[in-house]
């Protein structure tokens, strides 16, 4: 893997789905929407001072939006931040480095 570079798309797993779902206040605050679905299908990741996680995640039927969520490295504060969002996406859009 090139450091700094993304990863190939991967199917999201049980702990993707927990990192989108401890960063949805963050989204539902910064897009001032409520989302009742919240499925994480794909991520990316990408290795900087941490992991920079991209998540591709279903809030409705033909309804995307990508996430970027930085996690710090474990001696640092390993929280979870939104640090990035995408609105209007469909299934097929790529996630892309934001």
């Amino acid at each position: 893997m090139i450091p700094g570079g993304l990863t190939e798309a991967k199917p999201a797993t049980p702990e993707i789905q927990e990192i989108a779902k401890e960063v949805k206040p963050q989204l539902e605050e910064k897009t001032n929407e409520s989302y009742q679905e919240f499925e994480a299908v794909e991520y990316k990741t990408q290795v900087v001072a941490g992991i920079n996680y991209y998540i591709k995640v279903r809030v409705g039927d033909n309804s995307y939006i990508h996430m970027k969520v930085f996690k710090g490295l474990p001696q640092q504060n390993p929280t979870l931040t939104l640090t990035g969002y995408q609105t209007d996406k469909s299934k097929d859009d790529e996630i892309t480095g934001f």
